[in-house]
Order: C-alpha cells, then sequence, then structure tokens
C-alpha cells in the first residue's frame, strides 16, 4: 500500500457532489516550498495536489474554505485524461481517508472551528486556549 499525506492551504472552498448516490468533497491543497538556486536566489515552487474524499460524514464541508490549512491523509490515485491538443495527460489525485483542519490564515475567520468559545466573551486569546490565570481546576477530560 502506499499511504499520501499532504499538509498546505485549501486554494479554494471545497465542492460536494454526489456521484452514484454516493457523497464526494473535491478540494485542492497547496503547499510551497521555499528554496535558493545554484546562485543563491531566493525561489518558490508549488505543488497542488487535487483531493476526493469520498464519506458519509459531509459536516466537515462548511469548514473546508479558500485558505484553510489542512492536513489530508489517504491514497494516490492516477487518473489520465484527453488534453485539448490531443495528447494524453495524467494527474495524480489524493483518494483522502481522512482529513484534519490545522488552521486558517485569515486569524478573524468566522468558521468557528478550533474556538470553542465563539460567540461568548473571553478574555483570553481566539485560539479558544485559556491562559495560564485562567486555569483554576485541573483538566481531567484530556484525550488520551
Amino acid at each position: 500500500m502506499i499511504k499520501l499525506q499532504v499538509i498546505g492551504n485549501l486554494g479554494k472552498d471545497c465542492v460536494t457532489n454526489l456521484v452514484n448516490g454516493k457523497n464526494v468533497i473535491n478540494f485542492n491543497v497547496a503547499n510551497t516550498e521555499k528554496f535558493r538556486d545554484a546562485q543563491g536566489n531566493q525561489k518558490e515552487k508549488t505543488v497542488w495536489v487535487d483531493c476526493a474524499y469520498w464519506t458519509d460524514k459531509t459536516a466537515i464541508a462548511p469548514y473546508l474554505k479558500k485558505g484553510t490549512q489542512v492536513y489530508a491523509e489517504g491514497v494516490p490515485d492516477l487518473r489520465t485524461y484527453q488534453k485539448t491538443d490531443g495528447t494524453q495527460g495524467v494527474s495524480l489525485t489524493l483518494r483522502v481517508q481522512s482529513v484534519q483542519l490545522l488552521g486558517s490564515r485569515n486569524t478573524n475567520d468566522s468558521a468557528g472551528y478550533g474556538n470553542e468559545n465563539q460567540g461568548q466573551a473571553s478574555s483570553g486569546s481566539m485560539s479558544g486556549i485559556p491562559s495560564p490565570g485562567e486555569i483554576s481546576a485541573p483538566v481531567d477530560d484530556l484525550p488520551f
């Protein structure tokens, strides 16, 4: 089995479709790598990965917005297609098995993920994590 893991930002809002009675969430993830060429000049290279998430759990779709940073994991899928000039093209698609939201470029985003205190007055940061002075009792509902 080949496993592919991608961390990057969404290039546009996701699209949810119904194909043969099954839900698929399509989105693309970009990762930009910065490097120096042989002459020492700063360069950037962006790699785009098309993702298809076949799932009945479409509740994540409203949060998959342009600029959102995600981690997606799955298996690669090669697709061939006919280009307009008549030649054959190949694209790499990630058949997503799991996706996690990591953040957003816009810190004032109203999506609300990662911020359980949204809509409530809070003296802490916008991340939903209390400052050390706000913690008064030990937390016993740890996820591990």
